[in-house]
């Protein structure tokens, strides 16, 4: 969740709400940052204080000496049971609340190794092993270990190390045989089978396939812009006194080209909209699965094999380097806070870890940015009646020093004009602070105050300690209540920033069982970052670029051609393929405060016909749309068909209900009630609804998954082929979304053996998603192994001509 919890939110507006009215006054004409930060802060009470803390408590952050134990034996029943994955998400968990160099670490390593071999991944399993060892594995285990370590190194054609480690373990036999005869007889047929399984591989001649597309061949930029760090030199930074900064194209781009490719300088991993668990044994120690579960808390790279903060038991990291990494960064700070960040929101802590990351710049300019601009009236309400005149003499213009014309760099930009993923441009992205309410703002700045009150008692002598500086540490840094006057404005203006410069960092992932032989893939948010460079872009309902994610990195490549001139546009979230023109207007406006008039809103408003095809009623006789408001009329001249809006959209309703069990029971494997329950569905969408409507696409792509799933490729085909029609009415030919469905088809043609169809989907779906992702998107690395298998079989044979 973005803002704090709904309690601490309920709690802070009741108290706005009983402040005498002349502090509410004051505190919503302030017009600096440092009046709003100073008179709400200093409303903050002790029993404030108290009740935060209650609510921090209900997230269980530290590590708990009783729950490996606990952990441990859920994910053997789960191993039992040969459902690996939990097993291997519980005993990660195990691995989170164990101490370092402990017993129960180290078992609860090696038991997530097991899992790991039996899902395959024996890199990872490797690596399990090794930590085991490194915790103090227990000697009268080790065999065991041992063994699943030779047969991962035989796996992996790494024939020597799994030599040696056969020799190793039967010289431990020999020094020490602790097992009874009948262990001691498994063990050795063991070894045979395994010496048996090297000297056939090391008899093989080696092959090696072709090299596949590397991977990132085209994530470096051609050419990298002078002005603008991380972008391509196809564009350029403008600014406009009521526009702002914005990017336009230098030249004629093409659809797939690399504009821009930036890491976050800061980003938070969602931790879902799960609720702190309540009082109780079963709820003491968490068995949800969460992306923390998954993903590392620094770099966000999928893992099965989390390494955990040795301080806490919620920061989770994919390797020991990016735990140390995150460490020295920012977590050496925040570590003892997580219940108390989880509480308070992910924007609050974006906003903290922003603040730690100034440090690690020169530290003298940060401090001096922080003193002096953030009590600047026209920094903090830029969009003021001086907007033009401040836009004239900051945004890139030119004024006279000493008989020399000097440019004056655009907000963001360092000295030397140039605008970089660093602090100074985080600093000047626009805090919009006079759009906020009175109220949104009292609990941003009284949660950012309840933060710096935690760090100072946690001493914030640790903010300054070993930064850059070019003088000495008691020069460069204020005192240490006026140190954290000052981090608690930068702080609140980055919660305030962050409502319009939030950027969500996503990843597609698979739904659906394991069992399915056709891919459906959804995309979801992983984290919270801040991008500057992206953050450049301006909104557009139906925009020319596509943003997608690798780790942290946002790359940004043009969706169509973009002309020489034109403005390089991003959408918000608010797209014309997803929702109506009054919707987007209303979410635009409620978060981004701006009323948007691109081509799509423009053209949507003088649209007098009966709405988005997508998600338009037809008439039950002629079959053309229905138009109107509150009754519906048919759109044929010549035909009488008229019924109520309330009528229709209450059928609508019940089909989608209809639609939702059909997909139950498809999950659940109740494949032919599934298909029974879709054809009635289907034949009342008939009657009522458009052809390209959007839960006929639904009823149509669900029939295509069950057909799949029951192997007639022929009648599953047919059905995700109507559902196409549909992705395409909504979301144009060469969406994204058309992507990924050309993908699912290519799938089903692969294999029902329609080598043709086959062929030519796969090259459709190749075309869309590269200029989306470009070549190291998983779905085109797929598509290119059914493309080369398919190449590479004999050709049918042709019988004799008649």
């Amino acid at each position: 969740m973005d803002l704090p919890v709904d309690e601490w939110k309920s709690y802070l507006f009741q108290k706005w709400s009983l402040l005498p009215k002349s502090i509410q006054v004051t505190i919503s004409t302030a017009e600096t940052l440092s009046d709003i930060f100073l008179h709400s802060s200093s409303l903050l009470q002790s029993e404030d204080e108290m009740f935060l803390k209650r609510l921090s408590r209900g997230y269980l952050v530290e590590k708990d000496p009783n729950a490996p134990l606990f952990y441990r034996e859920k994910g053997n029943k789960k191993f039992q049971e040969k459902d690996y994955m939990g097993a291997t998400v519980l005993y990660s968990k195990g691995v989170s609340h164990s101490r370092p160099n402990t017993e129960d670490i180290s078992l609860c390593y090696a038991n997530r190794s097991a899992a790991l071999f039996h899902l395959g991944q024996h890199e990872t399993c490797l690596k399990d092993i090794i930590r085991a060892q490194m915790h103090g594995y227990p000697e009268r285990l080790q065999p065991k270990m041992m063994l699943r370590q030779a047969e991962c190194l035989v796996t992996l054609g790494r024939l020597q190390e799994a030599s040696q480690t056969i020799r190793d373990l039967e010289s431990n036999f020999t020094a020490k045989s602790t097992l009874a005869a009948s262990q001691f007889q498994i063990l050795q047929r063991t070894l045979c089978r395994l010496k048996m399984k090297i000297q056939e591989k090391e008899n093989l001649t080696e092959t090696f396939p072709a090299a596949l597309t590397k991977a990132f061949e085209d994530m470096d930029l051609r050419e990298e812009n002078e002005q603008i760090s991380n972008a391509s030199s196809s564009v350029s930074l403008c600014t406009d006194p009521f526009k702002g900064r914005y990017l336009i194209a230098t030249k004629d781009i093409l659809p797939g080209e690399l504009l821009v490719k930036e890491g976050a300088f800061v980003s938070v991993l969602n931790p879902g909209e799960m609720p702190p668990l309540q009082d109780g044994l079963e709820s003491k120690w968490d068995t949800r699965v969460t992306h923390g579960d998954f993903y590392c808390h620094r770099c966000l790279k999928h893992t099965l094999a989390t390494v955990p903060c040795d301080g806490c038991s919620y920061a989770k990291y994919c390797s020991q380097e990016c735990m140390q990494q995150a460490w020295d960064l920012y977590h050496s700070i925040e570590c003892s806070l997580g219940g108390l960040l989880l509480t308070l929101g992910v924007f609050c802590h974006v906003a903290l870890r922003s603040t730690l990351l100034a440090r690690f710049e020169d530290v003298d300019k940060v401090i001096r940015t922080l003193c002096g601009e953030i009590s600047n009236k026209d920094i903090c309400f830029p969009e003021s009646k001086n907007l033009v005149q401040t836009l004239s003499s900051d945004l890139g213009a030119e004024s006279e020093k000493n008989g020399k014309t000097v440019k004056t760099p655009i907000p963001g930009c360092g000295i030397n004009g140039k605008y970089e993923n660093n602090y100074n441009a985080v600093f000047n992205l626009l805090p919009h602070t006079e759009n906020h309410s009175p109220e949104h703002k009292f609990l941003c700045a009284l949660s950012v105050s309840a933060l710096c009150r935690q760090l100072e008692a946690a001493s914030l002598q640790t903010l300054t300690a070993g930064l850059k500086s070019s003088q000495p540490k008691a020069a460069m840094a204020p005192a240490l209540c006026q140190e954290l006057h000052i981090w608690g404005m930068a702080m609140l203006r980055h919660m305030l920033q962050l409502q319009c410069n939030a950027q969500a960092v996503t990843t597609i992932q698979q739904t659906g069982s394991e069992e399915n032989i056709i891919t459906n893939s959804k995309q979801v948010r992983l984290a919270t970052g801040i991008f500057p460079v992206v953050s450049l872009l301006n909104h557009s309902c139906s925009p020319n670029t596509s943003v997608s994610f690798i780790s942290t990195v946002a790359t940004i490549r043009a969706s169509e051609h973009i002309g020489k001139g034109q403005e390089i546009l991003h959408c918000y979230g608010p797209h014309a393929s997803r929702m109506g023109v009054a919707e987007r207007q209303q979410k635009l406006r409620s978060q981004y405060f701006f009323d948007c008039n691109c081509p799509a809103c423009q053209n949507e408003r003088h649209r007098t016909a009966a709405g988005p095809r997508w998600e338009a009623f037809c008439c039950n006789g002629c079959r053309a749309l229905m138009q109107g408001d509150d009754v519906l009329s048919c759109g044929n001249t010549s035909c009488t068909e008229a019924v109520s809006r309330d009528h229709l959209v209450s059928r609508l309703q019940d089909l989608q209900q209809q639609v939702g069990m059909a997909r139950k029971l498809l999950r659940n494997g109740k494949l032919e009630r599934a298909i029974q329950l879709l054809l009635g569905c289907q034949h009342d969408a008939e009657s009522f609804l458009s052809a390209e409507h959007s839960v006929v696409g639904e009823i149509e792509d669900g029939l295509a998954q069950a057909y799949a799933a029951l192997g007639d490729w022929q009648k599953s085909a047919t059905h995700l082929q109507k559902s196409l029609q549909v992705v395409e009415v909504r979301h144009g030919p060469s969406s994204v979304e058309m992507g990924h469905e050309l993908f699912k088809l290519a799938q089903i043609f692969f294999n029902g053996f329609a080598i043709r169809e086959a062929l030519n989907t796969i090259q459709k779906a190749e075309k869309v998603l590269l200029v989306h992702y470009g070549p190291w998107n998983d779905e085109i690395q797929e598509l290119q192994k059914m493309k080369s298998c398919l190449l590479d079989l004999p050709p049918i044979p042709v019988g004799p001509s008649v």
